[in-house]
């Protein structure tokens, strides 16, 4: 590997990513709009890159139920014109291309069924590197965080200082992750990566919960005392339809690149550190 570019280098796994490669060439929506093909050919061949991660993504999931030609574009023909490049790419993708409707983990065999726009132009994304690029990994993840830009821990702390109580879903069941601990993953898995073990891979944290159970997790080691309610997913309606059960089985990218993975709650508790030394 000589050259590596970070698409969505703004990102939260973006942000992570940029902190472990610090060499590595980092662009966001300014700098190259990975929806136009010319601009894509110019900028690897004019920089030279022969590996990518894809962090770009539109993740409005909501908005994204009416904004179908831009999540297209960007979940979709974005990852066609990086994958056609010639390049090794590392594709990030979504628990989203499940419909939830599973009581088991989510192997990366199994048939994917999204039910949102989102899920639908991820798994668009997911089919275009699989058809272009040579050598590929597509990393499904779920429930993403960081100390960095908006996310369901950040929301979570802000409201516990601001409320004495809220209401969260507790019947919708997967795994947060740590963008870190992605972002550790990827960087290993990258030299290694090849024509032969090219395919598609699962990475959340380990453990499963709810969004309640997260919640509470969140407000217990922040020392907060803002008390979480459980609600069910019909009292607290969405535009998008979202997988009830998208807890993702990662054995096989244990097998094939010996990754630790590390529990949520471990996750959090970095997170959460990391958070509070941000605002020193």
């Amino acid at each position: 590997m000589k050259n590596i570019l970070i698409t969505g280098a703004n990102g939260q796994l973006g942000t992570e990513l940029g902190a472990l490669l610090p060499d590595a060439i980092k662009t966001d929506r300014d700098d190259l709009d990975i929806t136009n093909a010319d601009a894509v050919h110019d900028f690897i061949r004019k920089n030279k890159i022969d590996s990518i991660i894809n962090c770009a993504a539109y993740t409005a999931v909501d908005r994204a139920e009416d904004d179908i030609q831009m999540a297209e574009k960007i979940n979709a023909i974005g990852p066609r014109n990086l994958a056609a490049s010639g390049a090794k790419i590392i594709h990030i993708s979504t628990d989203y291309v499940f419909d939830g409707t599973a009581h088991r983990p989510y192997s990366a065999l199994d048939l994917p069924n999204p039910v949102s726009v989102y899920g639908k132009t991820k798994l668009s994304g997911e089919f275009a590197v699989r058809n272009f690029a040579k050598i590929y990994a597509i990393i499904r993840t779920a429930w993403l965080y960081s100390p960095y830009g908006s996310n369901f821990v950040k929301t979570m702390l802000r409201l516990g200082h601001e409320k004495t109580e809220i209401n969260v879903v507790a019947d919708q069941i997967g795994t947060p992750t740590y963008a870190a601990d992605l972002a550790r993953a990827i960087v290993k898995i990258l030299p290694l990566l090849n024509e032969k073990n090219s395919g598609i891979y699962h990475y959340t944290n380990n453990g499963v919960c709810s969004w309640y159970d997260f919640a509470t997790e969140i407000m217990t080691m922040s020392g907060l005392k803002c008390r979480v309610n459980p609600i069910k997913t019909e009292q607290y309606p969405t535009r998008a339809t979202r997988p009830a059960y998208s807890v993702l089985d990662k054995s096989k990218i244990k097998e094939v690149f010996d990754v630790d993975i590390p529990h949520w709650r471990a996750g959090l508790e970095k997170c959460l550190g990391a958070i509070k030394n941000n605002e020193r």
